[in-house]
């Protein structure tokens, strides 16, 4: 641990650390305010951190408030964010929490620093480093914190923890996977998926669609897997295959989305109605919803039809108009050659001409422009027309042959 002034300095340093302090300095008579949570465990890892979470032991509303920029305040937890220069900064004074129930909502009061410590998710998350007063630059922590975190190990604080608040077991294989943590045993033998039932559908799915933007996503679906917590969001649910994931994310290209694609992967045993339903009740937003839905029902089916093409015009047609992700998981589950020519170069391939040359050259309004069109297609895809007057000669051959 470094002496208290160099981690001052340190804190001071980072891109966020500089303009808080600046504005800490020249606020009247500020309280004890520290910086506490992940960007305090990511400091002491080595990183760099870029939004700052402070406790305050005092008025958090009135400090929020002097350090300027743009502010919202939640009076549900007594907390507010500032946003200054493009930096976050969640602001909150020192609470002690009390679930009435389990998985409800804290009702929190205000305490002191080491309440508010303690009331954390797990230790590594509950340090603090002092940034006001003589003290500043001083780490405060809760028991076995500094401990667990030189050893690399994720431990609740209490027995209680994830009955009062199931969420935090969702979070458990998020920083796993990303932090590259054990899980403490005792901590492991804590864990109960049936719990996850007490919580809001809005709030599992909020936690899930954070754990699909981890940078390893499979890595998180895995730790799910093993503690039966992928089967509590809903049953069937879950990476059953995490090989077949890692091939369709190398598969996904930079336009798709591998949140999308890992929640696709873990519910291609849940048929489409079942499925939508859970993603409204886990308050997902339309269209991710149908994304996920359309990849993980069709993906099966669209790998049986790439398997059998052979043309690139027989590829596109495998596809019909899908997106990155229902692609990349079909050629993860099968053929990978056909996916990976149609998400590199064939789903980029436009016509020249339009439904408007069609009608300037007599042919009706109706199914036989949209049958020319893909005729064109097809002839282009396939080498078979090359110029804005071969895709016409194919478009009107076919269209002609439908109106006759």
């Amino acid at each position: 641990m470094p002496p208290p002034e160099r981690l001052f300095a340190r804190v001071a340093s980072l891109p966020a650390g500089a303009p808080l302090i600046g504005r800490l300095q020249h606020v009247a008579g500020p309280p004890n305010v520290y910086l506490v949570g992940g960007a305090v465990r990511d400091l002491l890892l080595g990183g760099e951190p870029f939004d700052l979470d402070l406790v305050v032991e005092g008025d958090a509303a009135e400090l929020a408030a002097g350090l300027g920029g743009e502010l919202r305040a939640y009076d549900r937890f007594g907390t507010s964010t500032v946003t200054v220069n493009g930096f976050i900064y969640d602001v909150a004074t020192a609470r002690r929490e009390r679930y009435a129930r389990p998985g409800a909502l804290p009702d929190v009061t205000p305490a002191t620093l080491v309440d508010d410590l303690t009331r954390r998710d797990f230790t590594v998350n509950a340090i603090a480093i002092a940034l006001t007063g003589p003290r500043a630059g001083t780490v405060s922590s809760a028991p076995h914190a500094l401990a667990d975190l030189s050893a690399r190990r994720l431990r609740v604080l209490h027995d209680r923890s994830f009955l009062d608040d199931p969420t935090r077991m969702l979070r458990m294989a998020r920083y796993a996977s990303r932090l590259g943590f054990a899980i403490e045993p005792h901590t492991a033998a804590l864990v109960r998926p049936d719990a996850l039932s007490t919580v809001s559908g809005a709030r599992v799915g909020a936690e899930l669609r954070l754990l699909a933007r981890e940078p390893d996503p499979v890595a998180a679906f895995i730790c799910l897997r093993e503690f039966g917590l992928d089967r509590a969001i809903a049953p069937r649910f879950g990476l059953r295959d995490p090989s077949a994931a890692r091939r369709a994310l190398a598969l996904l290209p930079r336009d798709g989305r591998r949140d999308r694609l890992v929640l696709s992967a873990a519910a291609t045993d849940i048929p489409a109605g079942q499925l939508a339903r859970r993603l409204d009740h886990l308050a997902f937003e339309r269209v991710d919803r149908e994304v996920i839905v359309a990849a993980a029902t069709r993906a099966r089916a669209v790998a049986a039809a790439l398997a059998v093409a052979t043309r690139p015009s027989e590829i596109a047609a495998a596809v019909d108009h899908a997106g990155p992700e229902l692609v990349a998981l079909a050629g993860a589950l099968g053929p990978a050659d056909p996916a990976r020519v149609w998400l590199d170069r064939l789903r980029r391939v436009t016509l020249e001409i339009s439904g408007e040359d069609l009608l300037a050259a007599g042919v009706p309004p109706g199914p036989a422009i949209g049958a020319g069109l893909r005729a064109a297609l097809a002839a282009k895809l396939d080498g078979r027309a090359a110029g804005a007057q071969a895709e016409l000669s194919e478009a009107l051959a076919a269209a002609r042959a439908i109106t006759r």
